[in-house]
């Protein structure tokens, strides 16, 4: 396991500069930025406060920056256990460092758009990334009739579509549900009496569909809410990634309704 001593967290992107083609357009470009962190590593909450200041500032002319955190269980054993973490964002980091052929999974790691790693630690190379992705021509995709049925358990009911017909592959459409902010009293382990913010922290992933190459996806999703979940406080991120864990070609962003009476 890597550690980055970085004290950089928010610095760095002052050097992503304005694209002045982007500033013409009205639609933006959807960036998946995807967060593997542990409330258990001293060197990952620099890390999570980045995160949140990349989702509120929005600092790429052009493009949608859509964040995910995800916390994983190998820090566990080591004095705190997360209570966000889990075993299947642990699988989903193994899944990019084979697939990226990268040196070792470590935290924090960053994977923009399920093809890039990102370096904390070098502004230039981080910023040509961010940039890269924005010029992409992404698969347009859309989340509407975004509720929460407050039943027992609650149910959160959404209708999602994505447009393929310009695609030359198969995709595979996935769901993540996240807790818009969290914050944790740490008292044990590497981070032991600080507390701990996060945003976009993901609940669970799930695959809910396939788009077929050249054609239109359109389908209404259901998912049980665990109890006392605040509805509130949760965001649907539907995308869409190639095989085995490839290229995200598209992405979007709800917020979640008020739960229905």
């Amino acid at each position: 396991m890597r550690v980055l001593g970085f004290l950089i967290a928010t610095a760095w992107m002052a050097v992503l500069l304005p694209d002045p083609i982007a500033d013409a357009r009205d639609i933006k470009v959807p960036i998946l930025v995807e967060l593997f962190t542990s409330e258990g590593c001293s060197s990952c909450p620099p890390a999570d406060a980045w995160l949140q200041q990349l989702d509120v500032s929005q600092p790429i002319a052009g493009a949608q920056v859509i964040v995910l955190s995800e916390h994983v269980d190998y820090w566990d054993h080591d004095g705190w256990k997360d209570p966000y973490s889990s075993s299947a964002f642990t699988d989903r980091q193994n899944g990019y460092v084979r697939n990226l052929r990268l040196t070792t999974p470590y935290t924090p790691q960053v994977i923009v758009d399920g093809q890039s790693e990102l370096p904390l630690n070098d502004p230039k190379q981080a910023s040509e990334i961010f940039l890269k992705a924005e010029k992409t021509a992404p698969v347009p995709v859309s989340i509407s009739s975004t509720h929460v049925e407050a039943n027992t358990p609650a149910i959160l009911r959404a209708h999602i579509e994505a447009d393929g017909s310009t695609e030359k592959r198969s995709s595979d459409i996935y769901a993540a549900l996240a807790l818009d902010h969290a914050e944790s009293q740490v008292l044990h382990g590497e981070n032991g009496g600080r507390r701990l913010t996060h945003v976009a922290v993901v609940e669970q992933i799930t695959k809910v569909g396939k788009l077929e190459k050249g054609k239109i996806f359109s389908q209404n999703i259901q998912n049980n809410l665990k109890p006392g979940m605040d509805a509130k406080n949760l965001r649907l991120i539907v995308f869409v990634q190639q095989p085995d864990l490839g290229t995200v070609r598209g992405v979007a962003l709800r917020e979640i309704a008020q739960p229905n009476k």
